[in-house]
């Protein structure tokens, strides 16, 4: 007991100097972090509420109206083999991979709550359904970062993958445990669209509220650490340890900001002169799997009281960042794959970086819209063969 206390006690004392130390550098440097929070709601106006607040008034429509009873139906013989979860689980698994960051684990956690998997289900998807968008790795980190519409295809790909492969890996999570209550949805309440459409806005707003605070706090956070010299000494340390393998400061250092923040992170990469992308894409194949502290701290607001295990989905995002990284490295080493030195590199990033609120939120909805359609279609013909069959 008296080593708890000391350890508790030497806990404290930690946190209450780095929040001294964090005051200090707010106060010693007003101009630098008031233009990071800046920077960090431009993000947010620009990037994370035209693209993940559609997602998620969705994602509560399809929970709230009962949707995902039909496409559970459609998809049980699928998702119970692979992932040794019910059918209306694919609702989670659909809209993490199409929606991005953390509309997938919002969307399993919802399902949990409606009673509509189980507890032991609910935890497996957490470990793989909260994934990165298609716009964000296609766009901003294929063509703007890595300068190839072709890089950006091979990462999707190689992501998409190993977030399938960590699924099928925690299949066998707590496979011999007794499964929860679960409500089938036979003697459901008719809910109105318009009370559903209503609920799903109100709890979409306040998610996307909880998402920018993050992401402002964590903007702010990461240049803190740059002036105070902290990522530059700890990348220089490590870059010392690590030079036998090739590592250097240089390439640590984004990797260590990734880590906190996945998009910043992945900007500091687009420096450098060499043209191989072998070694850029395996850390950006490691970044987008393990999404950053930023994502994780969403994620965990999120799980808040639901009872969840937070370890499934932190062991399932490390385990999905080396998977990633490890494809990656694989499929590049066997493609040969060199990307040609472009002087538009800069451009790109820039010109997706300045996209507008408007333009941003056109192209989601388009892509919102086609997916969703075309998800649904394909779940009724499924139903449609099925029933001719019986």
């Amino acid at each position: 007991m008296s080593k708890l206390l000391k350890l508790t006690w030497f806990v404290d004392l930690c946190m209450g100097v780095s929040l001294l130390l964090a005051f200090a550098g707010l106060v010693l440097n007003p101009r630098e972090t008031s233009e990071a929070a800046k920077e960090g709601i431009r993000i947010c106006l620009d990037i994370i509420i035209p693209s993940l607040f559609p997602f998620f008034v969705l994602a509560s429509l399809t929970i709230e109206l009962g949707l995902t009873r039909y496409i559970g139906v459609a998809l049980e013989r699928v998702m119970r083999p692979l992932f040794r979860v019910s059918g209306p689980c694919s609702a989670a698994v659909v809209l993490g991979f199409l929606g991005g960051y953390p509309v997938g684990a919002k969307t399993a956690i919802s399902l949990y709550e409606k009673k509509l998997c189980s507890k032991e289900e609910a935890e497996r998807l957490l470990a793989f359904c909260n994934n990165s968008g298609p716009a964000f790795i296609l766009g901003a980190v294929g063509a703007g970062i890595m300068g190839s519409s072709e890089a950006g295809w091979l990462l999707y790909l190689t992501h998409t993958a190993a977030s399938l492969t960590v699924g099928f890996i925690f299949r066998f999570y707590k496979y011999k445990s007794p499964p929860s209550v679960v409500d089938t949805g036979r003697e459901r309440k008719v809910v109105r669209l318009s009370d559903a459409f209503t609920t799903s806005v109100k709890s979409s707003f306040m998610s996307v509220i909880f998402i920018s605070a993050f992401v402002i706090f964590f903007t702010v956070a990461i240049r803190l650490l740059f002036i105070t010299g902290v990522i530059p000494s700890v990348a220089g340390w490590l870059g010392g340890l690590l030079a036998p393998i090739g590592l250097n400061s240089e390439k640590i250092q984004p990797i260590l900001t990734g880590l906190i923040e996945i998009t910043s992170g992945l900007w500091n990469m687009q420096g450098g002169a060499s043209t191989i992308l072998a070694g850029k894409m395996a850390m950006a194949a490691f970044m987008l799997g393990w999404a950053g502290l930023s994502v994780h701290c969403q994620v965990l607001s999120f799980i808040g009281e639901s009872g969840l295990s937070p370890w499934t989905y932190l062991i399932g995002k490390m385990m999905h960042g080396l998977i990633s990284a490890a494809y990656t490295a694989i499929v590049v080493s066997a493609m040969g794959y060199t990307a040609p030195v472009s002087v538009y590199l800069a451009e790109q990033v820039q010109e997706i970086a300045n996209l507008s609120f408007a333009t941003t939120l056109k192209i989601t909805i388009k892509v919102l819209l086609g997916v969703g359609i075309g998800f649904f279609l394909v779940s009724a013909l499924i139903l449609a063969k099925r029933k001719k069959r019986y």
